[in-house]
């Protein structure tokens, strides 16, 4: 996610729902530790489809592993984000973890030496042929810790992608079609405005409502945008008319009442809340919270991609790393593995979320289908275009205090992408 949440998108398929790739390498090996323990770490709720996956993966390891003991620890994603690079300088680095990709987050941490060349495994486990072009390059890094090249530093084993989750009941009461056009969902809104409901979840404190802004951004972009932002193939201008655009409307948004003032201080586990209790009707957010919604919404939900964009914020999910100090290398690597077998992938799918190998034939709950057909139509078109917080180091810290006054209208849209080309100069590599 966040994510999270890093590339020239190639042209993606998702056969037969699942996805394929190709690499290059060589890697570390061995390890100092006594092949008895393998310390985990990840950020998956328990209930989300990948949490679910994962626990059964950890089941699967320990009946292929006797005698080898799972040190699993369940850390917040904020938690991780603000940590790892002093974690895993310490002892206390865990054998294989949950992280974000991109090169503010696993290609800094590459950069750094610390995180552990994976490319050796990559291909001699074939992990590179069950992995697609579209999410190859989250998983390679260069010398400077750019995605798209270099050696293997991670493996996304599912997929994610932004969507618009909406309320069908909220909607059908107020008699309200589902959005086909953006101005169609702006009308959506203002029908919810005038029914004295606030129709978009949001949390400034965290990545949803920056995810918000980049999205209106992309529905005025294209493809070498994309690449000029995230990838430094051109030069990024925040005063351009996408960015302009986007911070306009996004506070545009705010005086009309879709966005509420008071969603400058709610965290992104407050927004999908207010989405399950049936308070917000309407929730722009990733993938990774299909699982959860499949299992707690009560009422009748369904989602589409944003209207009116060829683009949407997406990628290859978070990557399992393995820190350059991990004590038991070959344990986490057995363990990638099994979260890469058809078993793993299968239940994933069929979980609400979107696997990177599984079997199409295998997914069979009709919710799960449909998230893999959207994620279809968005790779095609060749619609993934990463997150706002990947290009730059420190720059998701950025974007949710920026975009906070947004919200409070403590900062005017012109200072907002003053603020955000500042950062963004000082934080990209200089060539």
């Amino acid at each position: 996610m966040l994510t999270a949440r890093r590339r020239a998108v190639a042209t993606a398929v998702l056969a037969a729902g699942a996805l394929l790739l190709t690499s290059c390498g060589d890697s570390d090996s061995g390890s100092s530790g006594d092949g008895k323990t393998l310390k985990l770490w990840h950020y998956e709720g328990p209930n989300s489809a990948m949490g679910q996956a994962w626990n059964e993966a950890i089941k699967e390891f320990k009946a292929t592993h006797p005698g080898v003991k799972v040190e699993f620890e369940e850390k917040g994603f904020e938690q991780i984000q603000k940590t790892a690079p002093m974690v895993l300088n310490s002892s206390d680095a865990p054998d294989v973890m949950e992280y974000l990709k991109g090169n503010a987050s696993a290609g800094l941490l590459s950069k750094q030496g610390l995180l552990t060349d994976l490319t050796q495994e990559a291909t001699s486990r074939g992990w590179d042929k069950k992995l697609s072009a579209s999410v190859r390059t989250t998983s390679v890094y260069d010398t400077n810790g750019i995605m798209g090249s270099g050696k293997w530093y991670g493996v996304p084993n599912y997929a994610e992608y932004t969507m618009v989750y909406y309320n069908k009941d909220l909607f059908e009461k107020y008699g309200i079609a589902v959005p086909k056009t953006f101005d169609e969902l702006t009308a959506a809104m203002d029908k919810f405005v005038q029914n004295k409901i606030t129709p978009l979840a949001n949390a400034g404190a965290e990545y949803p409502a920056q995810q918000y802004l980049y999205q209106l951004a992309l529905s005025k972009a294209d493809r070498a945008w994309v690449d000029s932002y995230q990838l430094y193939k051109g030069k990024t201008d925040f005063h351009d008319p996408a960015w302009t655009y986007a911070a306009d409307t996004f506070a545009d948004w705010v005086k009309k009442g879709y966005i509420a003032k008071t969603s400058s201080s709610t965290k992104a586990e407050d927004a999908g809340v207010s989405f399950i209790q049936g308070k917000s009707p309407i929730f722009f957010s990733g993938s990774w919270w299909y699982g959860r919604f499949v299992d707690e919404v009560k009422f009748d939900w369904d989602t589409f991609l944003w209207p009116g964009s060829n683009l949407s914020p997406g990628s290859g999910g978070n990557i399992w790393v393995v820190p350059k100090g991990a004590k038991n290398k070959e344990l986490a690597y057995d363990f990638i593995d099994i979260t890469m077998s058809k078993k793993i992938q299968n239940l994933l799918g069929n979980k609400g979320g979107v696997p990177v190998a599984a079997d199409a034939s295998a997914i069979t709950e009709p919710k799960s289908k449909e998230l893999i057909d959207n994620f279809n139509t968005l790779s095609q078109r060749d619609g993934l275009a990463f997150y706002p917080d990947w290009p730059v180091p420190g720059y998701y810290d950025v974007l949710v205090s920026q975009t906070q006054k947004l919200i409070t209208d403590s900062e005017k849209p012109d200072g907002y992408l003053d603020a955000l080309q500042d950062a963004y100069d000082k934080g990209v590599p200089k060539q």
